[in-house]
């Protein structure tokens, strides 16, 4: 046989077969999370629920059909009454709204007007009422124009009576008669001219700067008719010797002005007093608040007021107070000598029976 040959491995094809390495058994990763819904009821935990205590339904649709509204509205005695009821949680809620009646007032010179002030008075205030019987009203029917009026005032200051008419008397015929005292005539007269007349230096500064305002168009005899009370007062009291209870009683009584309320005046403040049967005599803060239910007709009111302490609290008080008064209002009903009213410098004149410190516009009985 022929020779042996090797095999030659290198002329034979290589093998496709290619070896791997051993598999080694490896944990599959974790899953992925799912993606985030943004619904609520995706979401992995739901909020806390919270519980409402609220005693009816917040929304109208869910409210019971058996909880009922009941609103009442009562005009007559002027009371607005509202009801809400709720026969499932048996809640009952009750308001009562006083609606007060809102009163225009015109001058009280109007035709009738006085009438209506009374009346209203009476209304609003019992004790008032019984006053208001047992005097006879007031009128208000006089006018002068409001730059001789102011003038008057001027002149009547701190003087009894007697002296102030003198004066003013004098004062008058100097410039011709009550028609010619102008501001261009005051503003004429020296001071030296006035004092020959009795006016003082002070009285005669007064009366220029008073003049002096009218010529410069600050003041005028239809702005101070024109103006409210408010704005009249503070431009009133910008003249020299005009004080607020200078310009409450030209408000009243030569304006008529309805609504006028002089708290710093002692004899008002007397009769309030009386009227209440306080203990002391009201401070001018107090006045406001004791007198607010007289609104609109505080000038009315306070004419009373001045009646009544003309009285000092003797037969009047003994027709107002009631027999189970408290001992210190049935000690006012007892007679006791009359003391001489102390009013303030300025008011040495009485208001209510001086007709002519304010020009005859002082109101006088029917």
């Amino acid at each position: 046989m022929g020779e042996q040959t090797q095999p030659h491995h290198h002329l034979l094809p290589e093998s496709s077969t290619t070896t791997l390495p051993p598999v080694i058994d490896t944990p599959s990763p974790p899953p992925l999370p799912p993606t985030q819904n943004p619904t609520p009821s995706k979401l992995p935990f739901r909020p806390k629920k919270i519980r409402k205590l609220s005693a009816a339904p917040k929304n109208p649709k869910d409210e019971s059909p058996e909880s009922t509204t009941t609103i009442t509205t009562t005009t007559s005695d002027t009371t607005t009454t509202t009801t809400a009821t709720d026969n499932k949680n048996k809640v009952v809620i009750q308001k009562v709204i006083r609606v007060l009646p809102r009163v225009t007032a015109r001058a009280l010179s109007c035709k009738g007007e006085v009438e209506v002030a009374l009346r209203h008075l009476s209304s609003v205030d019992s004790n008032l009422d019984r006053l208001i019987k047992l005097h006879k009203r007031p009128a208000f029917d006089s006018f002068q124009p409001p730059f001789l009026a102011l003038s008057k005032s001027i002149l009547y200051q701190q003087l009894a009576y007697k002296a102030g008419t003198s004066i003013y008397t004098r004062f008058v015929s100097l410039c011709g008669g009550e028609a010619c005292v102008l501001p261009e005539a005051v503003l004429s007269f020296t001071p030296n001219q006035l004092r020959q007349i009795g006016i003082s230096a002070r009285k005669s500064s007064y009366l220029h700067d008073l003049a002096n305002k009218y010529r410069n168009g600050i003041l005028s005899d239809s702005s101070i008719v024109n103006m409210d009370d408010k704005s009249l007062f503070t431009m009133l009291t910008m003249v020299k010797g005009i004080g607020p209870w200078s310009v409450h009683m030209f408000m009243i009584f030569s304006l008529h002005r309805p609504d006028v309320l002089p708290v710093g005046d002692v004899g008002i403040r007397k009769g309030v007093q009386l009227l209440y049967g306080l203990e002391d005599l009201p401070r001018p803060s107090q006045m406001e608040n004791l007198c607010e239910k007289w609104r609109p007709y505080r000038s009315v009111a306070s004419w009373y007021m001045w009646r009544f302490a003309e009285a000092q609290g003797a037969s009047a008080a003994a027709a107002l107070v009631p027999v189970d008064a408290t001992p210190l209002q049935q000690l006012q009903q007892e007679p006791k000598p009359q003391p001489q009213p102390s009013f303030p410098q300025q008011q040495i004149i009485d208001p209510a029976t001086n007709i002519a410190n304010y020009g005859g516009f002082i109101p006088h009985m029917c």
